[in-house]
């Protein structure tokens, strides 16, 4: 049988600060020229924001352009940047201030704003709802289709209502086919389809691979008196540097007495007995930390990886029939810290040249070539060209001589020096045996200041429909206990920040591994950081996944 279509100009998949400003642009563009073109959004999520997580510190200079207005449109800028204060923590109590002159310039948050993306992306599906995009939330796209000659040729959302065994439920509803004339894939890291995409196209040829950090995050209400509004706190050191891992920590005082804290671990780390969970929970008990929250109240809490690779890792974002933009093609700077500005203005590129070869009247679905050459035109180019080195260098060398050499490129050199640096030993191949590695004894969990994984998922507002087939997929059932559990002790119990994997034993001693799909937070961690890659991401029913109220 076949299923329902419709036809549109543009398709969106994700509804994050890329895939949205691409569709604000398309439509100011469609209005100013009188060329109609139509767009459809389509969000996995339960509405817009519930699946994004982000810091944030958030530079506005993508927002000034796509809404040059946006304050009297109500954009949900409220807090701008007072100070900046960043230390290295040396031990699990002391740290040393980092004076401002020594940290690289762009780490400078000099007229940002710390923010909700979510929000964020809340209010531009408004505004583009209100320029004529249509936004489906709760429709995860399941497929990518293609034309008999090999171009992209839309999306098919998932079906509704298939039980746990692959029947039909009361509830089935068969998904539907979204055509366009190009397909903008813009799901976030490690995007389901946006993985295949690279794949089938292999716009990752001559790359250095992906790198990813796993963000963890939570809200708190404080006390006022301990409440600094504006005020941005990042750190590195330890916990991580005790794991032998690298990432740093973050606490931005936002309104309403509330702070955003997280830790960043990066997933290049090799010791297998690493939780990410754990060291921010560690984290959080540093007295530069704690001094902060205790007293005060823990609201949210949520987890994503980010992709920070860097210019050497952006895969070819150009295919026939459509794009890769914002984190699916790897844009975030984390020489900054921060990417939603950068993900937003490939988007508006990726707009604007998909807008012109529709009205040019170019054949459908070819290879847009134009948006290399305006990308590599753009501010976006500039500034990754520039901090190009600032990721492999923390890999190199670590946090503190990585930081060292990030000063000297950029405050120095503009990040011009005639070099650049390869990454080229991916993510998952980082992993020693753990007879070779250092156990790690991570505290147990006070209640108070630190909490244990399934306290922190039901804070998430993390549902899925449980009759349905399980969205983390295992190339080899086998190999969690024939082979990852002997040779690493079965990692996946630990990265994954939402106890999802377990290995448990039965009456009679013999062990299995167990998938608690329902607890999923869609971070994609499992995905990025499995040492066999036997791990496969597939997205679940629509609605399902966290439900984050303001992150």
């Amino acid at each position: 049988m076949e299923r329902e279509s419709m036809e549109f100009d543009v398709v969106i998949v994700g509804a994050g600060p890329a895939g949205l400003s691409a569709a604000c642009r398309i439509r100011q563009l469609s209005l100013e020229t009188g060329n109609d073109i139509s767009v459809c959004v389509v969000e996995k999520g339960s509405e817009v924001g519930a699946h994004i997580l982000s810091g944030a510190v958030f530079e506005p200079t993508a927002l000034n352009e796509l809404f040059p207005d946006w304050s009297d449109k109500g954009a949900p800028l409220h807090t701008k940047v007072s100070h900046d204060e960043i230390c290295y923590m040396t031990s699990a109590e002391k740290s040393i201030g980092v004076p401002g002159w020594a940290v690289p310039k762009t780490m400078h948050n000099e007229g940002n704003y710390i923010i909700s993306l979510g929000n964020l992306c809340r209010w531009l599906a408004e505004q583009a709802e209100e320029l004529g995009a249509e936004i489906y939330p709760g429709f995860a796209a399941a497929e990518v289709l293609y034309h008999e000659d090999g171009r992209v040729k839309g999306i098919a959302t998932g079906d509704m209502g298939v039980a746990e065994d692959g029947s039909h439920k009361d509830s089935y509803t068969e998904g539907m086919e979204l055509h366009a004339k190009y397909t903008l894939f813009s799901e976030g890291c490690r995007g389901h389809l946006g993985k295949q995409i690279i794949e089938q196209f292999q716009l990752d040829a001559g790359k250095d691979p992906q790198h990813y950090g796993l963000g963890i995050k939570e809200i708190w209400k404080i006390a006022d008196d301990k409440h600094q509004q504006g005020k941005v706190f990042h750190s590195t050191g330890w916990p991580l540097t005790e794991s032998g891992s690298f990432g740093g920590g973050f606490l931005y005082h936002v309104e309403d007495n509330q702070v955003s804290l997280g830790l960043i671990t990066d997933l290049g780390y090799s010791n297998p007995h690493v939780s990410p969970f754990e060291e921010f929970q560690r984290f959080k008990q540093h007295p530069a930390v704690k001094s902060i929250l205790e007293g005060g109240e823990r609201l949210s809490y949520g987890a994503r990886a980010i992709a920070k690779g860097g210019l050497q890792s952006l895969p070819k974002m150009t295919f026939p029939g459509g794009l890769l933009i914002g984190c699916d093609a790897g844009t975030l700077n984390f020489a900054k810290i921060k990417g939603s500005h950068t993900a937003m203005k490939s988007g508006m590129i990726a707009a604007e040249t998909v807008h012109a070869a529709i009205t040019q009247e170019q054949k459908d679905g070819q290879e847009l070539t134009e948006y290399t050459q305006a990308f590599e035109s753009s501010w976006l180019y500039k500034e990754l060209k520039a901090q190009r080195n600032f990721g492999p260098a923390q890999h190199k060398w670590g946090n503190l001589v990585g930081s060292a050499y990030a000063f000297i490129d950029i405050n120095l050199f503009n990040g011009s020096l005639p070099w650049t640096l390869s990454d080229s030993k991916p993510d998952h191949e980082q992993m020693k045996p753990a007879a070779q590695s250092k156990k790690i004894d991570y505290p147990k969990p006070d209640g108070v200041i630190s909490f244990d994984r399934l306290s922190s998922v039901f804070l998430s507002n993390t549902n899925h429909e449980e009759d349905q087939p399980c969205h983390l997929t295992l190339k080899d059932a086998s190999i969690p206990i024939s082979y990852n559990l002997p040779l690493y002790d079965e990692p996946a119990q630990r990265y994954c920040p939402a106890g999802v994997y377990e290995v448990v034993s039965d009456d009679n001693g013999e062990q299995r591994f167990q998938i608690n799909g329902q607890n999923c937070v869609h971070c994609k961690t499992c995905d990025i950081k499995d040492p066999s890659q036997n791990i496969v991401w597939v997205t679940p029913e629509g609605l399902g996944g966290p439900n984050y109220p303001n992150m």
